[in-house]
């Protein structure tokens, strides 16, 4: 199994981190989770262009986790010889939103069919949408991925999800604060990814512009470095993968970032940039 960090950026625009999104290869399956901006350039920088892309899974509906999803949708339909309807997962709302990003790009769909012959002779842009909950469990392929419940309120329902294939577990978290169901899906396992916010940081920050009162609303619900490592402390993870750095990472804070996680957890740690990877 393979963890890519497509995207380690947040909803702040970076010129080095891509939106929040992670690929997970395992058994032959490629299968992204959450799609935030960039996530189509970040695919095919990691070796998976769009047509060979399983399913994506969602977290949550927060726009930086979704707002690239109708590239994936265009783009992985007008690459593949034959169209295949892509399977996206999320929890309730998915289909609502799923539906509005189709009708937004009825225009373009009726643009493509007119001008290519084989496009029309198919089913045409179809998304094939499961909404989930915590307890599911389904299969990609011989991928076994388990949702689990996060809390991440007042944005309600969030999910996470746990992969299991021949022995390697890989626990994806997206957004959340410590909870005892995000504790139960990663125990014991090889990856945890988690997104994290530096409260310090966000501090100095909110301090520095007009919005501060509202950037510090992050606080209380994202893991902070300190959150993320008990939690990996707590379940037994064996890695702890860092992304959606709030704020973004800069050049040479990556100990800084490391050392708060090391006061926690005794695993390894992995902090790195965009197209960062962990494998076992």
């Amino acid at each position: 199994m393979k963890v890519t960090l497509l995207g380690t950026g947040s909803p702040l625009p970076s010129p080095t981190c891509a939106g929040p999104s992670s690929l997970v290869q395992a058994g032959g399956q490629n299968i992204v989770v959450d799609a935030g901006r960039g996530v189509i350039m970040r695919m095919v920088a990691a070796g998976c262009p769009p047509a060979f892309l399983s399913a994506v899974l969602l977290t949550h509906l927060h726009s930086d986790h979704i707002c690239d999803l109708n590239d994936i949708i265009t783009t992985r339909w007008i690459s593949l010889p034959a169209a295949v309807p892509l399977d996206v997962y999320g929890p309730k709302g998915t289909k609502k939103m799923v539906d509005g990003l189709v009708d937004m790009l009825t225009l373009d769909e009726g643009y493509r069919l007119d001008h290519h012959e084989d496009l029309r002779a198919g089913i045409g842009m179809k998304v094939n949408v499961i909404e989930v909950e915590a307890g599911d469990a389904f299969e990609i392929g011989d991928v076994r991925i388990s949702v689990h419940r996060t809390d991440h309120r007042p944005v309600a329902p969030t999910v996470g999800f746990r992969f299991e294939h021949e022995g390697v577990v890989a626990a994806l978290a997206g957004d959340t604060v410590p909870c005892a169901e995000l504790d139960e899906m990663c125990r014991n396992a090889d990856f945890y990814v988690q997104t994290v916010i530096r409260e310090d940081l966000v501090r100095q920050f909110a301090a520095l512009v007009p919005t501060g009162a509202r950037f510090l609303d992050i606080l209380d619900y994202h893991s902070t470095v300190q959150q993320a490592a008990q939690t990996a402390a707590r379940a037994g993870v064996r890695t702890l993968v860092l992304t959606h750095f709030v704020p973004a990472i800069q050049p040479g804070q990556e100990a800084e970032w490391h050392a708060m996680a090391a006061e926690h957890f005794g695993g390894e740690i992995v902090i790195g940039p965009d197209l960062t990877s962990v494998e076992k």
